[in-house]
């Protein structure tokens, strides 16, 4: 025979609507690193559609 039992808690009862989450303001560093990420996939975007001249493509499997 158990010295001890557990009991069961239920989770509380909710009520009422949650109020909306607050949207912060990104930081000023986050701004600029997804400026240089735009940047850098605009690039990446244009040299996929102009060939280098000199390189093989790549074969395909």
């Amino acid at each position: 025979m158990p010295a001890f039992t557990f009991e069961k808690i239920s989770p509380p009862v909710p009520r009422g609507p949650v109020a909306p989450i607050e949207q912060k303001q990104r930081g000023v560093i986050v701004q600029m690193l997804d400026r240089f990420v735009e940047a850098r996939a605009r690039r990446a975007a244009s040299q996929d559609k102009v060939e280098t001249p000199g390189r093989d493509p790549a074969p395909s499997k």
